[in-house]
Formats: C-alpha cells, sequence, structure tokens
C-alpha cells in the first residue's frame, strides 16, 4: 500500500508541475482560461454555446473539448459557432489532466485568443483531482440532476470557484430544492460565487457574462 501511494504522489506532483507551466503559458499570452465541468448531460457544450453567443464581439474564444471517445460533435458545434476547437479523446480515462492540455493549447493560435474554456469530461469525481492550469474552476449543476448532488459528491465543490445551475427553466416542473442544494454548497465552500441560469432561454447570462468579461478584461 505505501509503494502505490507513493505512485499516486508522484503523478500528481507531475501533473501539478504540467499544470504550473499551462498557466504560465496562459499568462504570458494574456488569456483567461476556464476548467469548465459537469456530469454528462448537465448542458456544457450548450452553455459554452451561449457564452459565445453573448460575449463581446472583441473577446476572441477558444475551446478545449475532452471526450472519453473519438467523436468530434461538441467541437464542431464550436467551430461552427465560429470559435478555433480542440478535441481531445481521452482513450476511456474519466478526466483531463495537465499533460493533454499541454498538448492542446499547441494546437491553437493562442496569439489571438483571450478567453479558453476547457470543457472537462462528464464526471463529477475524477476531474476534481488534477489541475489543469487554467485560472478557475466552473461547475455547472443542472436542475434535472436533482438537489442532493453537493451532499453526493463533496470533493468537487469544495475546489470550486464559480457555480452555474442550469436549466433553472424547468424548476416548476421538476422537485428540486434550491435551498436544501444552496445549503449543501454552502457547507462545502462558503460565499461560492453562483449564477442560476437556462442555456435554453438565456436566463442568468447577463450577469454571468458581465462577471466573465471582467474577468478578461483583468489578464
Amino acid at each position: 500500500m505505501p509503494q502505490r501511494v507513493e505512485i499516486v504522489k508522484r503523478i500528481m506532483d507531475s501533473n501539478d508541475r504540467l499544470a504550473q507551466n499551462n498557466q504560465a503559458l496562459l499568462d504570458q499570452h494574456q488569456i483567461y482560461g476556464i476548467n469548465l465541468m459537469a456530469s454528462p448531460g448537465a448542458g456544457k457544450t450548450s452553455f459554452i454555446l451561449e457564452t459565445i453567443k453573448r460575449l463581446p464581439a472583441n473577446i476572441k474564444l477558444g475551446v478545449i473539448e475532452g471526450d472519453t471517445a473519438p467523436v468530434t460533435i461538441d467541437a464542431d458545434k464550436i467551430v461552427a459557432a465560429g470559435m478555433p476547437a480542440v478535441q481531445i479523446n481521452t482513450g476511456g480515462d474519466c478526466h483531463l489532466d495537465a499533460n493533454m492540455i499541454e498538448m492542446a493549447l499547441a494546437e491553437l493560435p493562442l496569439e489571438e485568443l483571450e478567453l479558453i474554456i476547457v470543457e472537462n469530461v462528464g464526471n463529477l469525481i475524477c476531474p476534481a483531482s488534477f489541475q489543469l492550469g487554467t485560472h478557475a474552476n466552473v461547475l455547472i449543476a443542472s436542475v434535472p440532476e436533482g438537489d442532493d448532488k453537493p451532499y453526493k459528491y463533496p470533493n468537487i465543490y469544495r475546489g470550486l470557484d464559480v457555480l452555474i445551475i442550469n436549466k433553472i427553466d424547468l424548476t416548476p416542473y421538476i422537485d428540486f430544492r434550491m435551498d436544501y442544494f444552496t445549503q449543501g454548497v454552502e457547507m462545502l465552500n462558503p460565499g461560492l460565487k453562483t449564477f442560476p441560469v437556462s442555456a435554453k432561454t438565456g436566463e442568468g447570462f447577463d450577469a454571468w457574462i458581465y462577471w466573465l468579461t471582467e474577468k478578461v478584461k483583468a489578464k
């Protein structure tokens, strides 16, 4: 058991060093980076597309798409929206890591970008453990997933900088106790910046876009 622990520690230390290098590269190009996490079906790609549509026209965005299979459906949607995208096939792994991001950054026109969103693999466990070198960890929690997710997956909520509550247009039709959900979040991450939105209707996006635009400007 001690040997296995030491091996895991070396892997994580190596990943963290690469993540620092990735962030230094982003800083060098004055790019703000976001690690966007969620469970499958929470609406990550729809959220990114709505963000692209509402961002000021002068902010150039790039996207890194992580998938466990060699499909380019999500990346194709981003390109069709007019933004560069790079697809990462993890070969079945349940998360992205700093080495994968390093290789993806080499394929993006960094000199032209001000913002990069990394769409991590749909999972609420593995991505919480791997730093990528981005500046903010953002989680999308959707109403249909249920209000118990902070209690079942505490680690990913502890490491967040921003929480997006998506699909709020469905709250009249789904038994989702917002107060119970936010109470669980507050216990794990007091004062967490939270944006309730609907990627379908656009509700709540003005506040998110304002926050994001200010972060990009600060770079």
